[in-house]
């Protein structure tokens, strides 16, 4: 036998051996192979998301470049989470004022089911006394934060609760493992407000002085996500920005102020002249400087909080949401900013009060860059992030899981109510609305008149076509009437002195 068929023979057996053994242990290792596969695929899936929830006080529609590419204020990091996640643009708060939006996001529910239909404690009367106004958040309820404990994730809130009027209502009280800030007032009106010290009996220790309050809420609210990376957590973010008291941290006012400077044409207008109503003075032209910083120091905020998600290595399994409690403040209180073509403002169920910038970021389900024009509302984020947790829901509540939408396909929805028995600190009268589809219906409490609008054709409610479309008008009433018994809506109230209130058909 040659050298060379020596070497083709024992080559030759070499390969038999080993097809032999390799065939003998196949059975092993590819049983070794699933079992690790499979181990993988059950510790993902045993491994629920982390939420980030952002709320903002008082921010508009208009006031994001991701929805107004023009917006007078820069908001780069909000943008870039649109760009990430799925923007919608039908999107709504469930009130046009801030604590009834709060209690709807906490709770599911609408808040007229509980009588708490106007900002805690805004019992103001006009031509007739305010429907009762429950101004606390009921004890009873079962919050968003309570219903992911029970499914073992640390829970944190930093600043703005307004949902209660004594410590017992207090986040710490309804499921909140940390409270940073959150307490009876509706805005930061102790010490030096918006910088420190800001002397708020929740938010312990207080600052260094100088330091400026949405950078602190951000800066606790990374360490709480750094701390709890390795365990399923809810940080929940409530700027107390963009509300009044007015007030910009110097730099970036003086930026806007330049900017400003090079912007011409009128600033206001009056409503009449738009809408030819009421002589009411409007902003039709963001140009506000103090406004536009608290705008952008609040975005920083925002990167900042993102960019923690990603130092700590958990943006990946993160959901995050970002959402405002009503329109942008248009209507008093200086004007700042300007919700057009939206009509309204914060107070009013014009558009310009309840639709709200609505950004969801869902790791594994939302595409990057995508826009839903699907309506949904403050109502719905518990039981979305209830169902991404894996929380049975086995109370009633109104709000949808927005899974379906977030995926791209539709929510199984045909109306949206909202509910406003008072007169507004804004101007902003008593009534109620129900958008379905394109179509929205206002119903006015003083005198029982009611609105249509085509907001497909008209975002900016400028022409009323209730009188054209009488079937629809009556449709839209019924079940707005309906609802008003499904929920037990209470109403305006009569004066000692004065006329008996409109009351709806029983």
């Amino acid at each position: 036998m040659t050298r060379a068929s020596k070497i083709f023979t024992n080559l030759n057996n070499n390969m038999r051996r080993f097809n032999k053994d390799l065939f003998r242990h196949l059975p092993i290792c590819a049983g070794l192979l699933l079992a690790v596969l499979l181990s993988a695929c059950s510790s993902e899936q045993s491994t629920p998301p982390n939420i980030v929830v952002f709320l903002v006080d008082d921010l508009g529609y208009m006031d994001i470049g991701a929805n107004n590419p023009d917006s007078f204020y820069e908001t780069p990091h909000i943008d870039a989470l649109a760009k990430s996640g799925m923007r919608f643009t039908d999107g709504y708060a469930a009130n046009p004022v801030c604590s009834p939006t709060r209690y709807a996001l906490m709770t599911g529910k609408y808040p007229t089911r509980v009588d708490a239909t106007n900002f805690f404690s805004g019992k103001r009367s006009g031509r007739f006394n305010p429907a009762p106004l429950n101004d606390n958040m009921p004890l009873d309820e079962i919050t968003i934060a309570q219903a992911l404990k029970g499914k073992g994730y640390a829970t944190f809130f930093a600043g703005k609760w307004h949902l209660g009027e004594s410590e017992e209502y207090f986040p710490q009280n309804r499921g909140f493992d940390i409270n940073v800030g959150g307490h009876t007032r509706g805005g930061p009106y102790t010490g030096n407000k918006y910088f420190s010290p800001f002397e708020n009996p929740q938010m312990t220790p207080d600052s260094p002085e100088g330091d400026h309050l949405p950078d602190r809420l951000a800066r606790d609210t990374a360490q709480f996500i750094d701390d709890n990376k390795d365990k399923p957590f809810l940080a929940y973010l409530s700027f107390y920005s963009v509300h009044t008291p007015l007030m910009g941290r110097p730099d970036l006012v003086a930026k806007y102020e330049a900017r400003a400077a090079k912007i011409k044409g009128p600033e206001f207008g009056t409503e009449e002249q738009i809408y030819g109503d009421q002589p009411r003075q409007v902003r039709i032209l963001q140009k506000h400087a103090v406004y536009a910083a608290m705008v952008e120091a609040m975005d920083e905020a925002v990167g900042k909080v993102l960019q923690q998600l990603e130092d700590s290595g958990i943006a990946d399994n993160t959901i995050v949401i970002f959402t405002s409690d009503n329109g942008g403040l248009a209507t008093s209180e200086g004007l700042p900013t300007s919700n057009l073509p939206l009509r309204g403002g914060k107070g009013w169920l014009y558009e310009g009060g309840i639709r709200e910038p609505w950004i969801v970021r869902y790791p594994g389900v939302t595409q990057a860059g995508a826009v839903s024009d699907e309506l949904i509302s403050s109502i719905d984020l518990f039981p979305t992030v209830a169902s991404a947790a894996g929380v049975d829901v086995a109370h009633e509540i109104d709000g949808l899981d927005l899974a379906p939408a977030l995926r791209g396909g539709s929510l199984d929805r045909s109306s949206l109510f909202w509910h406003y028995p008072h007169y507004s600190n804004q101007g902003g009268i008593p009534g109620a609305a129900i958008r379905e589809g394109d179509f929205k219906l206002i119903e006015r409490f003083e005198d029982g008149r009611v609105h249509l609008y085509n907001l497909k054709e008209d975002i900016g409610e400028l022409n009323d076509i209730a009188s054209q479309h009488p079937d629809r008008v009556a449709e839209m009433r019924s079940r707005l009437h309906e609802w008003y018994q499904e929920v037990d809506a209470k109403f305006l109230q009569k004066k000692d002195d004065g006329p008996e209130p409109w009351r709806p058909m029983e």
